[in-house]
């Protein structure tokens, strides 16, 4: 019997190194019982992105969903968002993107959502998936499922066109990282009228041209073009499609949190505007200078998403570059957040720069991660609240902890995909920012030492 490796199985999704902890089998028990998930009846919707791997994941997750006795609609190689806007699009109770987001080129996993697109997370489904397939609860259906590949490119092409009339001239420089997001956006683009200069526009699961995460390390060449080729903006892919990082005419990166300023500053309606705990300040004064109410929350897109349904939210974003859309039934799509971006820009007339400047601007540190044991992530988080409480400080602990200075603020909390510790700060000055941090990074490191077993 093959033996099923419980960390594969994470908060919002099921990942791991393809062929040492994920391969045909596994996914078959994982498409077996999700099927029993479902009752052992009704459609899911299964996709891949460009991974290594991935048709022989898709073959053996489908395989284990008819077993289930559930009907699978093969969609072929997708973005993660145009197998969420499949789930809508053929009415299905479930679906799975065969992926591993943003990891190196080895990994590769699965994202489980539900009717409705909504994700399969901890406190959601996940640990009862996981403990079916550890212990083996499944249920064979009463008859076997069909197999059935269609298309959905074509009807998210046309959604796509449908929302959008960008009405000017309009240049962009993508960086598609070799991703799933090289598959819709070209052909989109081109109904829209909008230029492309494109690199890394081959899907290719290697990634040959660097990591398939948009950083200020593999952003250097979007950086460099969007100023050479006189685009409007750049826009940073990551390898499945959900995540866009954009870089402003002037070639600077823009952090997630102020891109949703910007959104929220030129939104035509007003109400709850969902964003994490990471966020800027700057981002909390524009939305009640919008006059709009502010609601901070976990980070993480099974949070993010249920949220802005939930709270009819007119937007919601995360500073990992997420940005959820109310009228895309909440989905975050980077297609759908360029076009949105390219709309504000033609409309408003200004420079991208422009509308970055007018974002209130603290200094602030990008997220820095700390190697640290999957199963210690959790007690390094609560000695680190343990520490800033002592020191008669506020502590928010709605996702890790987040300690308030009467000048700043620092959040550390645990990776949720990965064996890491995430930790950024703000501060209104440079000299306190680097205070705040100097201060975390060593006790950050000595906790994970200390815990470690580390002299």
């Amino acid at each position: 019997m093959v033996s099923v490796k419980p960390h594969i199985f994470r908060a919002y999704d099921i990942r791991g190194v393809y062929g040492q902890d994920l391969d045909e089998v596994v996914a078959e028990l994982i498409g077996l019982a999700y099927g029993t998930f479902l009752g052992n009846r009704g459609r899911v919707v299964v996709g891949r992105d460009v991974r290594i791997g991935g048709e022989v994941l898709v073959a053996g997750l489908a395989r284990g969903l008819t077993r289930a006795g559930c009907d699978v609609l093969d969609v072929g190689m997708v973005s993660t968002p145009m197998l969420y806007f499949s789930t809508v699009y053929f009415k299905v109770d479930g679906g799975v993107q065969v992926t591993a987001s943003h990891n190196p080129p080895e990994w590769n996993g699965f994202k489980i959502v539900k009717q409705g697109g909504a994700t399969l997370s901890a406190g959601a489904g996940m640990e009862e998936l996981r403990d079916m397939i550890i212990n083996r609860r499944f249920r064979e259906g009463e008859r076997p499922g069909k197999i059935e590949k269609v298309d959905i490119l074509a009807p998210y092409i046309e959604f796509m066109v449908s929302k959008f009339r960008i009405g000017a001239r309009m240049k962009i420089a993508v960086d598609y990282s070799n991703g799933a997001a090289a598959i819709p956006f070209p052909k989109i683009a081109e109904r829209l009228g909008i230029e492309i200069v494109s690199i890394n526009d081959v899907p290719d699961g290697r990634f040959p041209g660097h990591l398939p995460e948009p950083t200020e390390e593999t952003l250097k060449d979007l950086q460099r073009i969007v100023v050479e080729s006189g685009a409007d903006f750049g826009a940073g892919f990551d390898g499945d499609g959900d995540r866009v990082v954009f870089v402003d005419d002037l070639g600077r990166i823009i952090p997630g949190d102020i891109t949703l300023a910007i959104y929220v500053k030129h939104l035509d309606k007003r109400g709850k505007v969902v964003y994490d705990v990471s966020s800027s300040s700057a981002l909390r004064e524009i939305i009640l200078e919008k006059g709009c109410e502010p609601v901070e929350m976990r980070v993480g897109r099974a949070f993010l998403l249920n949220a802005v349904r939930e709270l009819n939210a007119v937007i919601g974003g995360e500073k990992s570059n997420h940005f959820y859309f109310p009228e895309i039934w909440g989905f975050d799509d980077a297609v759908y957040a360029t076009l949105r971006m390219a709309e504000i820009v033609a409309k408003t007339s200004k420079k991208l720069s422009k509308l970055v400047d007018e974002i209130p601007k603290y200094p602030s540190i990008p997220i820095k991660t700390f190697e640290c044991p999957d199963e210690l992530k959790a007690r390094v988080v609560e000695e680190i609240a343990r520490y800033y409480r002592e020191k008669g400080l506020k502590v928010s602990t709605i996702d890790g902890v987040k300690a308030y200075f009467d000048d700043g603020w620092i959040l550390v909390r645990q990776s949720n995909t990965m064996p890491q510790v995430k930790m950024t700060a703000e501060a209104r000055t440079e000299k306190r920012l680097s205070e705040i941090v100097g201060e975390a990074e060593n006790v950050i490191m000595e906790t994970i030492r200390r815990l470690s077993g580390g002299a």
